[in-house]
């Protein structure tokens, strides 16, 4: 059999490379994706929906009493009863430091005034038939008060050096051993009342209707299982915080377990429920002056002004911007931009 050989003239071989270059490029057209397709959101038909009437916060437990225990003055501790964790009564000596040089002045003090008033005793006796000038009776008996003055001062030095429990509480950690230096600054330890515990928080000026003084509150505890106490009112900061505009407020707890220092959230009652428009927190978006959301008309996105109101963990109240029946972007925020259509995916009412 006879092969046939078929030979490629230059035009034919160049109309083939031109065939293979344009379907490449067509491939690559087809591949890129197309500017002008709308993006996928997802939205909330807005709709108002009964919101709670408590206002939260955060709030820490604090102790009835609390003081930290310093020496006075400073010295040498001669003795030291700090047991750690433990309740010690109103009174109990904590500390001692080194007072023999006080006791000494005290002791010399003593026998000076001893001295002093025979002295002053017998020029009354003179005095009484003239028989001394009565400037030196003054001098005898202004040595008599003075050395008693000396007394008392030397006498509060050495109380100074006693340092006793001011009220019946639970001791710490000891910060000191006995026979240390100490000096007015040292920690040898602190001191607190448990047996009563109090919870400071704060709330937003806007709210300051809803505390008074002995409205009662609750409080959820998390350590060491979440747990709802009841809190009365018992003091209310009157100046607002000029940095925060938040408004301070002291409860004591009743029956509550909580170590001081915990963390806790507080349940305030806000008067009596409204309606309003309820969308999440991640469809608003901040702006330098305004707070805005993404509604969508005839399938194109458009911006609006909103005015927020009380807040949740995961929901935030439109009070002003947003009326019932219009469509806010939720989902997709970030695709959504004025002036491109928008492809709608899921579709929620805000009251469900």
């Amino acid at each position: 059999m006879k092969k046939e050989t078929f030979l490629l003239t230059p035009t034919i071989a160049l109309a083939m490379c031109l065939l293979v270059t344009g379907c490449q490029s067509k491939k690559k057209e087809d591949s890129k994706p197309k500017e002008d397709q709308p993006a996928i959101v997802d939205v909330l038909v807005a709709y108002p929906e009964a919101i709670s009437d408590t206002v939260e916060a955060n709030g820490s437990i604090v102790a009835n009493e609390y003081v930290e225990l310093h020496p006075e003055v400073s010295g040498r501790l001669t003795y030291l009863n700090v047991p750690e964790g433990k309740a010690v009564a109103q009174g109990t000596v904590i500390a001692k430091v080194f007072d023999g040089d006080l006791q000494a002045q005290l002791n010399k003090l003593k026998v000076q005034l001893e001295l002093a008033q025979k002295t002053e005793q017998r020029l009354a006796k003179l005095i009484a038939i003239n028989g001394v000038n009565q400037s030196d009776y003054d001098v005898a008996l202004n040595q008599v008060n003075s050395l008693k003055a000396d007394m008392a001062y030397t006498q509060t030095l050495i109380e100074k050096t006693v340092l006793k429990a001011p009220f019946t509480g639970v001791v710490g950690l000891r910060k000191v051993s006995q026979g240390a230096y100490v000096t007015p600054a040292t920690l040898l330890a602190t001191l607190q009342q448990t047996s009563v515990l109090k919870v400071d928080f704060t709330v937003p000026e806007e709210y300051t209707a809803a505390v008074r003084k002995g409205a009662v509150l609750e409080v959820e505890v998390d350590v060491p299982f979440k747990s709802r106490c009841k809190a009365t009112v018992i003091a209310i900061e009157p100046q607002i915080n000029l940095s925060t505009r938040n408004l301070q407020v002291r409860a004591i707890l009743s029956k509550c377990e909580a170590n001081p220092g915990s963390f806790v959230k507080v349940y305030i009652p806000n008067g009596v429920g409204t309606k309003s428009i309820m969308v999440p927190t991640n469809a608003i978006v901040p702006d330098d002056k305004n707070k805005k959301l993404i509604l969508v008309k005839d399938g194109m996105p458009t911006y609006a002004n909103v005015e927020t109101g009380l807040r949740t963990e995961e929901y935030v109240e439109i009070k002003s911007g947003v009326v019932q029946g219009d469509t806010i972007v939720v989902g997709g925020v970030l695709f959504a931009r004025p002036g491109k259509p928008v492809k709608i995916r899921k579709v929620e009412r805000s009251d469900k």
